[in-house]
This record gives C-alpha cells, structure tokens and sequence, in this order.
C-alpha cells in the first residue's frame, strides 16, 4: 500500500517523530488548509465557425453557377461546345507533359507560358526602370507636370494592340514588338500613381526637409520613397494586371511561343477543349501575379494611428 507522508508543525518535529499517516486517514486541519489548491479551469468559448463558412461556401457556390452555366451552354451546343468533364480529361492529358517540346511550333503549355512571362518581365521591368522616375519628377516638378499632363491623357488611353504594329515597323521582329507594346501600357500606371504619391506627401515633411537643410538626394530616400512607396507599389500591380492582358493579345497577332500563340494556333486546329484551358491558365497565372503584389503592397502599407 502506498503511503502519503505529512509533516507535523517545526515545535513538534523537535519533540519526536511521528508515525505516516495512511491515505485513508483523516489528515489535521493544519495541513489541509496549507495544501496548495487546484486551479479551476475555465470554460471554454465554443468556436464561432461563421466566418469560416462565409469564406467558403460562397467561393464553392460561385465555382457551382460557373459549371452549372457551363453545362447547359454545351448540352445546348450539340457537342460543338465542351462541358466541364470533357475539358477536365483533357486538361488532365495536357497537364501530365506540360513541357514537351516537338518543334518551335509544337511545345507544351508549361513552355508557352514561361515564355509569355518572360517577355512579360522584360517589357514591365524596362516601364519600371522608366515610369517610377519619370513618376517622382513629374510629381516633384510643376513645370514637368505641366509638360507631360497632356501627353500622358493623350496616350494613355490608347489600346494597347494600336502600339504593335509601330513596335513591328521600328524592330523589325515579332518578339521586340511584343515586349514593345508591354512596355508603353505599362508604363502609365506606374508614372500616374507614383506622380500622386508625391504629390499627396504632407506638406510638413517638406518643411521639416527645408529647415534641416536636407540635399534633393536626402529628400529622395530619406522623406519622398517612404511616403510614395505605397502608391508605387499600387501602379506595380496595375502594371503588371496590364501586362500580362497585352501580352496574350500580342502574342496572338506575332506568333512563336506564348500562351497568346498557343491559343490562336488550337484555334487553328479547332481544338476549343485546349482553348477553353488556356483561358483557365491565364486566369489562374493573372490571380498568383495579382496576390503576389497585393501582398507586397499590403506589406509596405502603413496606416495613420488616430488618437
């Protein structure tokens, strides 16, 4: 039997020992009131899943309305249109070798798409390296916004398939002329955006700079880039939305290899199963694109604490 030993007060431990008191003996009032007590634990709050459910089911409810519509349009087509589980097979043998390549005008989706992100890098990094200067001295300059306000709302809304066939007169190449007509629609949002941002920084900032006597580089990096980061980052993501619209355009009219290629050459052989596909992939590639960015500029936005 195993024994649970207590201890009678200093006085009588010097006195003499005392025999162990059992577990089924009464222990002394003394040393039941110097026990430590348990804590008594909380209830727990029942989780509230409503905000879980809202973030699903209506996502799944809206994916539902799409296959719905989409079957009933094929189902009224004849077969002429694919329905869901037609393109889903196919998608299934498309996407088990995305990177095959039989030709330059034979290669998988994998390929067509890394080439239209290519040209989707090298045309918006080069509106970039252009826009967000230009940007931060039209915005600094009053003169300079003066001068290419009327530029900028003259061309801007231009379509962006107007600017490919002076990209093909002046490089004399498909691929220049796309990469072209990435860079001028992309560069607008960036110079807009980051225009505003300059000139939205509060006019204390400036003061501040003035007083301390701080260089136009200082004022740059020290006071303008901070403030104007957010709305930069803002024409980024507009940018880059736009970019990878144009290119699919673009592509289309060039040929060679891109998604944009490779929609009008399955359009060619009247294979609207790989078309409706494609459709999916630029869908897809345009949100991961648009979430990266969303997340960049949420990381860089900061928002006044009022008091």
């Amino acid at each position: 039997m195993v024994a649970a030993v207590f201890h009678l007060p200093r006085e009588a431990d010097s006195a003499a020992p005392t025999a162990p008191v059992h577990a089924h003996a009464k222990a002394p009032a003394a040393a039941a009131s110097a026990a430590p007590t348990r804590p008594v634990k909380a209830a727990r709050a029942p989780r509230d899943f409503s905000g879980l459910w809202l973030r699903i089911v209506p996502p799944l409810l809206g994916f539902g309305l799409l296959l719905l519509v989409w079957e009933l349009v094929a189902a009224r087509s004849g077969g002429s249109f694919p329905g869901p589980a037609e393109t889903w097979t196919q998608a299934v043998t498309v996407f088990a070798d995305p990177f095959y390549s039989n030709g330059p005008n034979d290669q998988g989706v994998g390929w067509n798409v890394l080439a239209s992100l290519q040209r989707v890098a090298v045309g918006f990094g080069l509106a970039a390296l252009v826009g967000i200067p230009a940007g931060f001295a039209v915005g600094r300059s009053v003169f300079l916004a003066r001068m290419f306000n009327p530029l900028i709302s003259l061309l801007r809304p231009v379509s962006p398939l107007a600017w490919l066939p002076i990209g093909l007169l002046v490089f004399k190449g498909a691929n220049p002329a796309a990469i072209w007509t990435i860079f001028i629609c992309s560069i607008w949002p960036m110079v807009i955006n980051t225009a505003v941002g300059v000139q939205r920084v509060p006019q204390d900032y400036m003061n501040v700079a003035r007083v301390l006597d701080l260089s136009e580089w200082k004022i740059l990096t020290r006071i303008l880039f901070p403030a104007v980061l957010p709305y930069m980052l803002t024409g980024v993501r507009l940018a880059v939305g736009t970019a990878w619209l144009v290119i699919v355009a673009a592509e289309m009219l060039t040929g060679g290899v891109g998604i944009g290629f490779w929609v009008w050459d399955e359009w060619n052989n009247l294979n609207v199963k790989n078309i409706i596909i494609a459709i999916f992939v630029i869908g897809i590639v345009g949100l991961l694109l648009e979430m990266a960015l969303v997340k960049l500029a949420t990381a860089f936005t900061f928002e006044e604490v009022k008091s």
